[in-house]
């Protein structure tokens, strides 16, 4: 009876967690969509995506600001670069896209601030310039002309175009801003699943998973028995596989960085963690639907050896300028549930999440952005979407428990 009360007491205090996660966050959410959706909407980007045809710091300047103004759903994100890379976009500046557009967003900065401090987002964006210039160089001296020239034939013609608006007749007008309320819903839409099951395993993960766990994949408690360098790069190498493991999107691996940030993981590997969002097997996969396994591949190993150079460098000059982060914002001071500035906040930004909802429903009924559905995997209900389903049922029943 001890032990099986033992399991309901883990069992709740992991539900309460995720659900504080939830809650220390839903404003956050509701602002950046909405900036984020404004931006999309109010931003004219077809003569954006006519400047992209070149591999030079023009055309990777423009993707990297394209891709910033973008959508923060790493599906979209890929769905988006195709688009791209189909129109004429230079491969470079397509991956270019792909990194800022799930790294360089609003909304991921305000979620890190949140969670982890100004220090991770000052290195989310320098960071992210790093990462996008590293990829870069690297696809400039290995550029697999026959693979790219394959994946160009390979990708199918979209027939959408962007559309060319006067920007301040849009947002003078009614329908501009029903637009907003629309683009703010399919950001939902796109990125909830990704982000219940983030914010649901950082709950788990943070009760259930003891300390010294964390502390034999990245070596905490090592220093003196081996340099320093070999403890960072270790930590580099090994976050991007722990981050793919989860399966967890851009969006929803910020919990589950604030638990590795209380369990002792290096700047390095912290960083790390954050930017492979996009090596998640499902992304992978996605890659290889739209380019082939060759590209999808080479993507991927791009991604991993730019990720891991930027973290170092990122580890080594936030150490020298003496601001690398020291201590970390405790998992149950983030997620407890108080009268505070959360609290007022959340009131304030539900009556923006019903006016964007309203804004929506006003919505005539055709395409007005000459948009189109992005893929995330298939037809009829997906496995993602069953665990989805599982981990509410899990939520709500440890919620239950923990309240009883």
């Amino acid at each position: 009876m001890g032990i099986m009360n033992d399991i309901l007491d883990l069992w709740g205090e992991s539900s309460k967690t995720a659900i504080g996660f939830f809650w220390k966050s839903g404003w956050a959410f509701v602002l950046g969509y909405i900036i984020s959706s404004m931006i999309q909407a109010f931003v004219p980007k077809k003569k954006l995506t006519q400047q992209m045809g070149k591999g030079n710091v023009k055309s990777i300047s423009l993707s990297t600001l394209f891709g910033s103004i973008s959508s923060s759903c790493s599906f979209a994100a890929l769905a988006a670069a195709r688009s791209l890379f189909q129109k004429g976009a230079h491969f470079i500046s397509t991956v270019a896209f792909m990194f800022a557009s799930t790294n360089l967003v609003i909304e991921l900065g305000i979620l890190i601030f949140i969670f982890l401090g100004w220090q991770f987002i000052v290195a989310e964006v320098i960071g992210g310039l790093i990462l996008i210039t590293i990829s870069g160089l690297i696809i400039k001296l290995t550029y697999p002309k026959k693979w790219i020239k394959a994946a160009r034939e390979k990708v199918e013609d979209e027939s959408a175009e962007e559309e060319d608006f006067d920007w301040k007749e849009r947002i003078k007008s009614k329908e501009g801003w029903f637009l907003v309320g629309k683009k703010f819903v399919m950001e939902w839409k796109m990125a909830w699943e990704d982000i219940l099951i983030g914010f649901t395993i950082a709950g788990f993960v943070s009760v259930l998973v003891p300390q010294s766990f964390w502390e034999a994949i990245f070596l905490n408690g090592m220093q003196g028995e081996l340099p320093d360098f070999v403890i960072r790069l270790e930590n580099a190498l090994v976050a991007p596989f722990v981050a793919a493991a989860t399966f967890i999107g851009s969006m929803g691996n910020i919990p589950l960085a604030t638990v590795l940030n209380e369990n002792g993981i290096l700047f390095a590997g912290l960083m790390g963690f954050i930017y492979s969002d996009l090596m998640v097997p499902p992304l992978v996969n996605m890659n290889r639907k739209y380019y082939g396994t060759r590209i999808a591949l080479y993507i991927a190993g791009v991604m991993y050896v730019s990720i891991v150079i930027t973290a170092l460098i990122l580890n080594y000059s936030f150490d020298l300028l003496g601001v690398l982060p020291e201590g970390s914002r405790k998992v149950k001071e983030v997620t407890q549930f108080k009268i505070d500035y959360t609290f007022y906040f959340n009131i304030v930004f539900a009556a923006f999440t019903a006016l964007m909802l309203y804004f929506n429903f006003r919505t005539k009924n055709k395409e007005t952005d000459g948009g189109h559905d992005h893929d995330h995997g298939g037809g009829g209900i997906s496995f993602k979407r069953v665990v989805v389903y599982a981990f509410v049922l899990i939520v709500g029943i440890g919620l239950v428990i923990f309240l009883l």
